[in-house]
């Protein structure tokens, strides 16, 4: 155990609170570097379970689809789950927390290209790369595009820095975070590989609410609200992203 994770534990903070507990939590399936499912790690993992450890609870993660995730919790298999997908749990006994991450998403080219993306018309006769469910997200930007064999959609995100660089694609959407490790893998794997400079252009406003976990036990979720809060004071936070982004 490192040692900023033990002094978590041994805080004076795990007085009071709902008692030592395990948390079972329903998260997707496999969104590296926020959740690494074959060894339960990851940005969004880890601050989720340093996060109810600082109140000595312990977390047991559960990985699925997303579409099962709200079922999950409706039908009573977990104690949590990361994100309501779109709805609304309070009549459902869910008691909502602060967000331990935030996808935020964007459509990124490459800087030397001096695109403007401000509104969707821009993106018209530009060839994208997303990421799957990304036009059911973004109807307004992607709906039309997606019917032309300009616009692709990919599970894995992975190759996305490599397809930019090589000027394959003009355009991919994806999540600031996810966009920099698979850039720091494509590094690692091939030293000839420069990163590019990049421009970021929002889609939408970026809304926190849609990021946040649910709880079936209030007092867990403000045990959890107080070790988040600690995790970002003590600079613990900053340091699990680091450690994913090779900073």
């Amino acid at each position: 155990m490192n040692v900023p994770m033990l002094a978590l534990l041994l805080m004076p903070a795990l007085a009071g609170g709902a008692g030592a507990a395990s948390v079972s939590m329903a998260f997707g399936d496999n969104l590296p570097p926020y959740i690494m499912a074959q060894n339960h790690s990851g940005i969004e993992l880890d601050v989720v379970r340093e996060a109810l450890a600082y109140r000595g609870h312990l977390l047991q993660p559960k990985y699925m689809p997303m579409g099962r995730i709200v079922t999950s919790f409706v039908a009573g298999s977990v104690d949590a789950i990361m994100m309501d997908v779109g709805e609304d749990l309070e009549a459902r006994g869910g008691h909502y927390g602060a967000p331990p991450v935030l996808y935020d998403n964007f459509l990124i080219t490459l800087k030397r290209r001096h695109l403007q993306l401000r509104k969707p018309a821009d993106l018209k006769g530009l060839t994208i790369m997303a990421f799957v469910g990304a036009a059911k997200r973004y109807p307004d930007w992607l709906r039309a595009l997606s019917r032309t064999p300009d616009y692709v959609e990919r599970n894995s995100q992975s190759a996305q820095p490599l397809l930019l660089a090589m000027g394959r694609y003009d355009v991919v959407l994806s999540d600031r975070t996810i966009f920099q490790y698979y850039s720091r893998l494509q590094q690692l794997a091939d030293p000839n590989f420069v990163a590019p400079d990049v421009d970021e252009h929002a889609l939408t406003p970026l809304d926190p609410r849609d990021y946040r976990p649910v709880f079936r036990d209030a007092a867990i979720r403000d045990d959890f609200n107080a070790g988040l809060e600690q995790l970002r004071k003590s600079g613990r936070y900053k340091a699990i992203y680091d450690k994913y982004l090779g900073r």
